[in-house]
């Protein structure tokens, strides 16, 4: 008995000494960066902002890919609450299925579900989400998680082998709980999205939209015209 006390009184002397009493539980990994040189190659892609913009730079940020049984999705987005992916049967707002990954006020980025009921958005308790990550640097929301591509016939939750408009929106979130969407006229998907099929797709914010429509290249050209004619 002597012989055990003073081996464990030895053993803590050495642990006080190098500042190590007992081995620590491994770190939780980081949260792996979303690669964008694999859109449409080996996922697909939406990105909304300046062109050229990237996961850590567009506005709005998505990705989804097939793996086994499930389909992993990954948004982004320029906020400091809330970024989410609706999947709906039309371009409008109302009997969606919303998947959000909300920043609450502890400072982490949670998965949850949501069923659009004409424009708010009810928290559903069912949440299919599985594998969930997510992180909030550089004044944005960033979030992984997969959800299974066959689901039992429910209401709020739809069978992804199905291909659906993709509503992308983000916004601002009070003590965890989201608000408006940052923009009255959130982007959506130009035609309906299959998870087969993995596409870039560009759309330009609101701010690089200006001289991109025919209507403003066909004036600029006849202003162009005007001023090198000169005025009769």
């Amino acid at each position: 008995i002597v012989a055990f006390y003073s081996l464990f009184y030895l053993v803590m002397i050495y642990s006080d000494c190098t500042g190590y009493p007992f081995p620590t539980a491994p770190p939780v990994d980081p949260f792996a960066k979303i690669r964008v040189d694999d859109c449409g190659k080996t996922k697909g892609c939406f990105r909304y902002g300046k062109p050229g913009c990237n996961a850590e730079t567009c506005d709005y940020f998505l990705s989804y890919r097939r793996i086994g049984a499930d389909v992993e999705f990954e948004l982004s987005a320029d906020t400091d609450g809330w970024v989410a992916v609706g999947f709906s049967s039309d371009k409008k707002m109302g009997g969606d299925d919303v998947m959000a990954c909300v920043h609450d006020d502890n400072g982490r980025v949670r998965i949850q579900h949501f069923y659009n009921v004409g424009q708010w958005a009810k928290e559903i308790q069912r949440n299919p989400a599985r594998d969930e990550e997510g992180v909030f640097e550089n004044n944005r929301v960033t979030c992984r998680f997969k959800r299974p591509v066959y689901v039992p016939r429910e209401e709020t939750i739809v069978d992804l082998h199905l291909s659906w408009y993709y509503l992308f929106a983000w916004g601002p979130a009070i003590q965890g709980s989201i608000t408006r969407h940052d923009i009255d006229s959130p982007p959506v998907s130009e035609r309906v999205v299959s998870i087969y099929k993995y596409e870039d797709i560009f759309m330009p914010s609101a701010a690089y939209q200006t001289f991109s429509s025919p209507f403003c290249l066909l004036l600029i050209v006849a202003l162009t015209f005007y001023l090198l004619m000169g005025t009769p």
